[in-house]
């Protein structure tokens, strides 16, 4: 479970206003995140505080298929992405990584930017805790929650061979 102010944009955020291919070299998740959501809202990385969340309209992360992105919003502090709906080499490289994101197309349109929300991953219940209104998004199933669990793919088989 986890809580946070939202930090919302609309429809189509693609890979590249993301994370912008000029920094796709950066040495580390940590750098990438000084550059996140630059060329859209430039003072995204001011903003951005621990355990926010992101929400998004339809087809969030679009565009090319690099795992930076999920990497850069991640490592900027975001807990996880609202979105209505992302594009399918986006939510599998946010999985792969261990990004925890949830689809509820109700849930993006009606949250605000700004508002306070918390996540139950368990259950998909998303709470606006500025409104109290609740949504429910699709939890899980066992396999990815334990992916997201153990902090990303590589990490989760890496703790299957250790067991």
């Amino acid at each position: 479970m986890i809580s946070g102010n939202v930090i919302k944009y609309g429809d189509n955020i693609d890979t590249d206003v993301i994370i912008a291919a000029r920094y796709l070299n950066a040495p580390s998740p940590e750098e990438m995140a000084k550059h996140c959501m630059e060329d859209l809202d430039p003072d995204f990385v001011n903003r951005v505080q621990p355990g926010d969340v992101m929400v998004g309209g339809a087809n969030f992360g679009c565009g090319s298929s690099r795992e930076h992105a999920p990497i850069a919003i991640k490592a900027s502090g975001i807990s996880c992405v609202i979105a209505d709906s992302f594009a399918r080499i986006f939510y599998r490289n946010a999985i792969n990584m261990g990004f925890p994101i949830l689809e509820c197309p109700e849930a993006a349109a009606k949250i605000q930017n700004g508002d306070k929300v918390s996540v139950d991953f368990a259950s998909g219940v998303i709470t606006d805790l500025t409104t109290g209104e609740t949504f429910q998004a699709k939890g899980f199933p066992e396999f990815i929650d334990n992916i997201i669990k153990n902090g990303g793919l590589l990490k989760y088989y890496k703790a299957k061979l250790d067991n």
